[in-house]
């Protein structure tokens, strides 16, 4: 067999060469892979330091994705105040509600005895619905005075500027005129129903010293305008009764001189209940007092 010749020097250059040349990649030919970036702070097993690309790891997020913290917050407020005032709302109305269905039990309670005979029991009249409660109100016409159905009563506003001298629970003359004029009203719209005398101030701190709070000052003029009613006109004590709210209630905010002016007053509310026909009849078949001059 004849043998293979051996290769020159020569040629064991070039094969090595070439060999080099594809086991480390030939930067001129373009021949090396370029390693694949991983991300930030992560290496793969068996490979050198991990690529970040350039200006990736420090670039911002989007701005729809960065909120303001400081636009959040105010809006957080916001939503927060909002459902207090609605929470000091609805416990409002459950307060006024609570204190009005009392006054009007122990008014009930205070009439009974005197118009029914011990052990009667007569059925009580029927409630005027609210629907004949709003068509009975649109018939009202008191000049000075608003009127509005709330739920199923119906609330008479007197501004207590119109009707008391300031700080005071002292009647003016106009104050005497719109009280006649609105029990004159009330009883020809309403009969001998149920009414409430609600007083009502404003948020200002009291100027007369001789009022130890707002409630006192409330007290103190839904009695004035009880008085009056049941002393100078035809509406009787047993449908009467009074309530005192103090500045609890405001139907307008404190904020401007309008609002507390507004707030001031003096709510006189009928309820659909009907009074003691009897009763009823006794107070107002007399003339009231001073009606003839």
């Amino acid at each position: 067999m004849a043998s293979l010749p051996n290769p020159s020097a020569r040629s064991w250059r070039i094969l090595a060469a070439v060999c080099l040349v594809v086991a480390t990649g030939c930067p001129q030919a373009g021949l090396r892979t370029a390693a694949l970036p991983t991300p930030a702070g992560m290496t793969s097993a068996g490979a050198g330091p991990s690529v970040t690309l350039p200006g990736l790891a420090s670039a911002p997020l989007p701005s729809f994705s960065n909120p303001d913290p400081r636009q959040l917050e105010a809006d957080l407020t916001r939503s927060r105040q909002e459902t207090q005032l609605v929470r000091d709302e609805v416990a409002a109305l459950r307060e006024q509600l609570a204190a009005t269905s009392s006054q009007l039990a122990s008014a009930r309670a205070v009439a009974r005895p005197a118009t029914e005979p011990a052990g009667a029991t007569a059925a009580p009249a029927a409630p005027i619905g609210a629907a004949s409660m709003q068509e009975a109100m649109a018939q009202l016409a008191i000049p000075g005075a608003t009127a509005r159905l709330d739920g199923g009563v119906v609330r008479v506003e007197l501004p207590a500027d119109t009707l008391f001298e300031p700080g005071t629970a002292a009647l003016l003359p106009s104050g005497t005129a719109l009280l006649t004029q609105s029990a004159e009203e009330l009883r020809r719209v309403f009969g001998g129903q149920f009414v409430g005398i609600e007083g009502h101030t404003d948020n200002e701190p009291l100027q007369d010293a001789t009022w130890g709070s707002a409630h006192q000052l409330s007290v103190a003029r839904a009695s004035a305008v009880f008085d009056f009613l049941t002393g100078r006109t035809g509406l009787g004590r047993q449908q009467l009764f009074v309530v005192a709210h103090g500045p609890n209630h405001p139907v307008v905010s404190n904020a401007t001189a309008a609002g507390r002016a507004r707030n001031r007053r003096i709510e006189l509310v009928v309820y659909p209940d009907l009074a003691a026909a009897s009763a009823a009849s006794a107070d107002a078949d007399p003339a009231p007092p001073g009606a003839g001059g």
